[in-house]
């Protein structure tokens, strides 16, 4: 049996970490771990509960049901994608709708809420062969992962990534804004006071300013099969 590795994402925001990581992962037949439907679904559960709205959040609720709330993602064959099930139901579709998006956020901010996920992703990761992204999955969740990858690429790249997904599903916005939206995130990821972006000391970085996916999959894969067979 070949050997299963934790493989940990890290990175600035709009350099394609997701769908690097999903690719990652069904190249190898690994979990990929969505930390944003996540957080998503305990605002899901929150809001179900009535212990968030528009003006306030009831925090020692949410901390004290925490140990309720369970997350699992499931593989659905018909469409070849893992969802996620919040105590055994399927959230996955709303999950994704506007009234999660628009709470996620301050939920994502509680330490105690971090503290529950990043407790929940060591357990799915307990047996390894899973790929996870984020900004501190190598150095808090996971930072024993055999691999280790920072992603990186230059401002103006991933303003126009992030200006042509938004044009192809029609919204009209000016790349300026989208630029300057994306050099404030990397000032906030930055210096957070919980978790903030750091590449982790034995991380390989990976500045795909310039690069396809299928380069950075022949990039990694190369990477992975010396991981697998131990050199």
């Amino acid at each position: 049996m070949k050997k299963k590795l934790i493989i940990a994402i890290d990175g600035y925001s709009s350099c394609g970490k997701s769908t690097f990581a999903k690719t990652i992962a069904k190249e190898l037949n690994y979990l990929y771990i969505d930390s944003g439907a996540m957080y998503r679904t305990v605002t899901l559960y929150c809001m179900r509960h009535g212990l968030v709205d528009n003006d306030k959040l009831d925090l020692q609720s949410i901390v004290n049901e925490l140990k309720d709330i369970n997350i699992e993602f499931v593989y659905n064959p018909d469409i070849a994608e893992y969802e996620t099930f919040l105590n055994s139901e399927n959230v996955e579709k709303e999950i994704r709708g506007i009234e999660v998006s628009r709470h996620v956020s301050r939920i994502s901010q509680i330490s105690e809420v971090r503290t529950r996920m990043m407790e929940l992703q060591r357990q799915i990761g307990m047996f390894k062969g899973i790929v996870m992204d984020g900004r501190d999955i190598g150095t808090v969740v996971f930072p024993d992962a055999e691999l280790k990858i920072f992603m990186t690429a230059s401002v103006e790249i991933r303003a126009k990534r992030r200006y042509d997904e938004l044009k192809n599903k029609g919204v009209e916005i000016d790349f300026e804004e989208i630029r300057r939206n994306i050099v404030a995130r990397d000032i906030t990821d930055e210096n957070r006071d919980i978790s903030p972006l750091r590449r982790a000391d034995d991380a390989l970085v990976l500045d795909n300013t310039r690069m396809t996916v299928a380069e950075q999959m022949t990039w990694v894969m190369n990477i992975i099969e010396k991981k697998i067979n131990g050199s």
